[in-house]
């Protein structure tokens, strides 16, 4: 067989799945890793969550108990967590304006050879019996991929990444403000799209086979090619039918993970079926961005977060009103 015979949405369905599978394999077992090894770490906000900086008051329960509010400090507030994702656009964005790509080769390579290192070892310290051997797996995959950059390496290494993103960064956001940090990244991803500033950064990271997207082939046998082989100016360029390769981005899969981690691990959801309502819808999303892209812009690229987070906030409305998941 020369062909892989599923389309791209059926990749980023599986590619989903498994991402999923991946997050929820991790979640569960953080909570007693903790406690066995000692490791204080500060819980996951409450619900509602306080996004602007509040002053302290008091207010009164049900049964006239007068309640004293803590003050809400500006650090803990939501402008501070977009002013680092605004600061942090802005600085790639000029590294990659201003400075050679050949000065950057080893640099964007080290990064993402760290980040693989770091999300497998995530994953295998939870499996394995000691962290030493963790570590020792981590880093080579990581070193593997460094020297060995194929298309089936990329992919396996950033989807067990990004799903340990999401597992550890859940467990320090609560659901709500994980829902508006989509929600302001799906206007980005807008912008960012329709302007083809996302299409000039993607391709001038996968030059370097530096490349934050999971990449499809139509032949089995591409999968051995290396990711700075494909071009994003001639995949935008050319027929869907005709393409040799499709790309997702791999944030079209993190940041739903991270919103159903986030509920996964909230006391106030019902835990794994809540987290499953928000999966499915995560998914829905994703697949609308599918439809959107073959039946209205005719292959054109899509931003894929706005309908991911629309069908988010429907999730996350469905387990906060419904009995059965608070």
């Amino acid at each position: 067989m020369t062909k892989l015979r599923l389309k791209p949405v059926y990749w980023s369905i599986i590619f989903f799945f498994l991402a999923m599978c991946v997050m929820f394999s991790i979640t569960p077992r953080i909570e007693p890793f903790l406690e066995e090894n000692n490791i204080y770490v500060p819980e996951q906000p409450s619900s509602p969550a306080d996004i602007l900086p509040r002053p302290p008051g008091t207010t009164t329960d049900t049964g006239g108990t007068v309640i004293d509010i803590p003050e809400v400090p500006a650090t803990s507030s939501l402008p501070i967590i977009i002013l680092y994702f605004a600061v942090m656009i802005v600085v790639v964005s000029l590294v990659l304006y201003f400075i050679p790509l050949s000065a950057l080769k080893f640099v964007f390579r080290a990064v993402f050879a760290i980040l693989f290192a770091w999300g497998v070892f995530i994953l295998c310290v939870f499996y394995v019996p000691s962290w030493k051997i963790a570590l020792l797996i981590g880093v080579g995959v990581g070193t593997a991929w460094l020297f060995y950059t194929r298309m089936w390496l990329h992919n396996i290494a950033l989807l067990i990444s990004i799903a340990s993103l999401a597992s550890v960064f859940g467990r320090f956001l609560n659901p709500w403000i994980a829902l508006i940090l989509l929600g302001i990244l799906a206007v980005y991803d807008l912008l960012a799209v329709r302007f083809g500033f996302m299409m000039w950064m993607a391709n001038k990271m996968s030059q370097n086979a530096a490349l934050p997207a999971f990449v499809m082939p139509r032949k089995a046998s591409d999968l051995r090619t290396t990711v700075r082989h494909v071009d994003l100016g001639d995949v935008a360029a050319t027929k869907p039918s005709e393409r040799d390769f499709s790309i997702l981005g791999g944030g079209d899969i993190a940041f739903p993970l991270l919103l159903t981690a986030s509920v996964f691990l909230a006391k106030d959801y019902g835990g794994l079926w809540a987290a499953l309502v928000v999966a499915c819808f995560g998914l829905i999303g994703l697949c609308a961005a599918y439809f959107i892209q073959s039946k209205i812009l005719k292959g054109k690229p899509v931003p894929a977060l706005p309908p991911i987070a629309v069908c988010g906030l429907i999730g996350m409305l469905i387990v906060h009103f419904i009995p059965f998941f608070s």
